[in-house]
Formats: C-alpha cells, sequence, structure tokens
C-alpha cells in the first residue's frame, strides 16, 4: 500500500504475520578435488564390470525364460544377485570417481568376490574365455585402488 507521498506501508496481513521471507541462497560449495588418475581408472574399470553383471543378469534372465530350468526359483535368484552385484557395483564406480570413502570398501570385497568366480569358473569349471577375463578385472580393481596416489586421496577425504 502506498499514501499519496508515495511511500510504502506495509499491510495489516504483513504486519500482524511479518513479511514474505527473502529467498535464501545457498552457500557455495567447497571446490572438489580432481580425482587422480588411479581412482579414475578404478572408476572406470567398476563401471565396466558393473556394465557386464548386469548384461549378465539380462542373459540370465533371457536364459531362464526361454529354457527350461532345473529350479526357476534359483535361476531367478541368481539374476537378483548378480543384478544387484551390478547395481552396487555402478554406484560404487560414480562414488570412486567422486573420490567418496564410503565407495572403496564395496569395490575391494566385490573384487575379491569377483576373482574368486572367476578362478572357480575358469579353472575347475573349466570355461577360461569367462573366467580370466573377471580375474584380470578384479586383479586390475585392486591395483589401482592400491596405488599410493589412490590411497592418498582417500586418506584426505575420511
Amino acid at each position: 500500500m502506498t499514501d499519496e507521498d508515495g511511500s510504502l506501508h506495509p499491510s495489516r496481513a504483513e504486519r500482524l504475520l511479518g513479511g514474505a521471507a527473502q529467498p535464501s541462497t545457498r552457500p557455495p560449495r567447497p571446490p572438489r578435488p580432481d580425482a587422480p588418475p588411479a581412482v579414475v581408472r578404478a572408476a572406470l574399470v567398476a563401471a565396466v564390470e558393473a556394465a557386464l553383471l548386469i548384461g549378465a543378469a539380462l542373459v540370465i534372465l533371457w536364459l531362464t525364460l526361454t529354457s527350461d530350468p532345473d529350479s526357476v526359483g534359483r535361476a531367478l535368484a541368481e539374476v537378483v544377485y548378480v543384478g544387484i552385484f551390478g547395481a552396487v557395483l555402478a554406484a560404487a564406480a560414480v562414488g570412486l570417481r567422486r573420490v567418496s570413502a564410503w565407495a572403496r570398501g564395496p569395490v575391494i570385497v566385490l573384487q575379491i568376490l569377483l576373482g574368486l568366480f572367476g578362478y572357480s569358473t575358469a579353472f575347475p569349471g573349466g570355461q577360461p574365455l569367462l573366467g580370466i577375463p573377471l580375474i584380470v578385472l578384479a586383479v586390475a580393481e585392486l591395483y589401482f585402488l592400491a596405488t599410493p596416489e589412490a590411497r592418498l586421496a582417500f586418506y584426505e577425504r575420511s
């Protein structure tokens, strides 16, 4: 409301209840340091593994639906497990790229599991074309995360 002289007076509601709040400004985010090359490579390997796991889950699902498995329940459980591992690894790959401390642990655990699965597939299972690439990816991932620059990057974040 304005007077004859053009001065602004608050309305009765503004006087009783207070005026509208001014929009708040977000505090500036602290600059995020760039991830070291070893961590970027580790994130790339984890993303590749996640894509392969999700693809394997889809293949297992397709084979379950189009064939006659011994146990449909076990086959679907395998699809769920492989899909969950792929999703966790994909989220952890993003976390690694951002140098988030939470991402390192799940990646290491999954690499140990994938390495053991690759070994049992390649040698006792007689499928070296499937098992050896899993072993190579798991060893590469563990190597990248064990480099001094990667350990230092995660140490500085925690």
